[in-house]
């Protein structure tokens, strides 16, 4: 049997082993779970893990060459995060899904496996990315951050004797300006960034390659989302959510539109089963585990929550008047709130800015 299926075998048996899990409140409310609940891993495809409780949906990719982390989650879930991804790789590493990855014979004659990380398990944090600056994003950047390994290769030498302290933390450099304005600690900022359209890493992690892409003024105007192309996964931070609507904070750059570019981004990259459902999955910012159907519908919902708040701004009405109407009506019963951090009120007040400021 290839080694790569008997690793997807023993990570399936391991998904059932890691206790941590409890299924029905992780498929059905995802990140809605308080902060004070232990966290909870969810398996998505191969090295794909989805942890919930954190804040936000924390991505992880979990193999032989490390651990790279989307998003941190909040600074008062870090310790918890830490010791929970301790417990999953101690689950996965009973039954070997952590071993050395084998070089793999066949295929184009210069093709090579060379085990960039040979560190025993637990293996290190390599890499945080950082799909925006919201505090439930980047919050446990230093902990998180502190606790990895970088590795540098044979000619570094000189003043940096530091560099391997602490795991690369990957951005937009949006992020960094940000998060710099903002007075975040220093050990917290990302320590790579980007300013094209996407960044790669520079070779397979995990046996697979990893896009981040930059979606311009979206939720802010440093998202990105990450595409884990072996997999098959996008994690699509606060672009995407499936309990709530989009977190747009329209004064760091935000907008409706933006995010709606966003959505057909990522419709456009995935790949459904059949029917839209199933295929490539989507791990959404807060909420379960979704596919192309949800995201289409999700910008389906949008699409028409924005031209709704677009005809009411051309009939000349108040940013109160549109509020009052309730353009969100028909879905308030799963994405709304009328309380907490993101209101349905506060939403629909975003939408209009941006929309405004657009015209203008």
């Amino acid at each position: 049997m290839p080694k790569r299926s008997q690793r997807i075998i023993l990570a399936a048996t391991a998904a059932v082993a890691v206790g941590a899990l409890s299924e029905g409140a992780v498929a059905q409310r995802g990140a809605e779970e308080e902060i004070g609940t232990e966290p909870n891993w969810w398996p998505v495809r191969e090295n794909i893990w989805m942890l919930v409780g954190a804040g936000t949906n924390i991505t992880a990719s979990v193999g032989p060459d490390g651990v790279l982390l989307v998003n941190a989650g909040e600074a008062r879930a870090g310790e918890r995060v830490y010791a929970a991804l301790e417990e999953l790789q101690a689950q996965l590493s009973s039954f070997g899904v952590l071993d050395v990855l084998t070089p793999e014979r066949g295929g184009a004659e210069t093709r090579s496996r060379f085990p960039v990380n040979s560190h025993a398990p637990p293996k290190p944090i390599r890499y945080i990315v950082n799909t925006s600056a919201q505090p439930h994003n980047v919050g446990a950047n230093e902990l998180l951050a502190g606790m990895g390994i970088t590795y540098t290769g044979g000619n570094v030498a000189g003043t940096i004797s530091d560099s391997a302290l602490g795991a690369a933390v990957l951005a937009h450099e949006n992020v960094l300006v940000r998060m710099v304005s903002d007075g975040a600690p220093f050990d917290a900022l990302p320590t790579e960034t980007y300013f094209l359209d996407e960044y790669k890493l520079s070779t397979f992690f995990n046996d697979e390659g990893i896009r981040i892409v930059h979606i311009p003024n979206a939720t802010t105007d440093g998202d990105s989302i990450v595409y884990f192309r072996g997999s098959d996964v996008i994690a699509a931070g606060d672009l995407f959510n499936m309990d709530t609507f989009p977190l747009i904070d329209v004064d760091k750059g935000g907008s409706i539109n933006g995010v709606l570019r966003g959505l057909n981004y990522i419709l456009n990259l995935a790949i459904p089963e059949f029917r839209t459902e199933g295929g490539t999955m989507v791990i959404p910012g807060h909420g379960r585990l979704a596919d192309s159907a949800d995201v289409g519908y999700y910008r389906d919902m949008l699409t028409i929550i924005r031209d709704q708040v677009q005809n009411l701004i051309d009939r000349g009405m108040t940013v109160d008047q549109v509020v009052d109407m309730r353009p969100t009506f028909g879905y308030e019963g799963r994405f709304g709130s009328d309380d907490g951090p993101w209101t349905t009120e506060m939403f629909i007040e975003a939408v209009y800015r941006s929309l405004v400021e657009e015209q203008n």
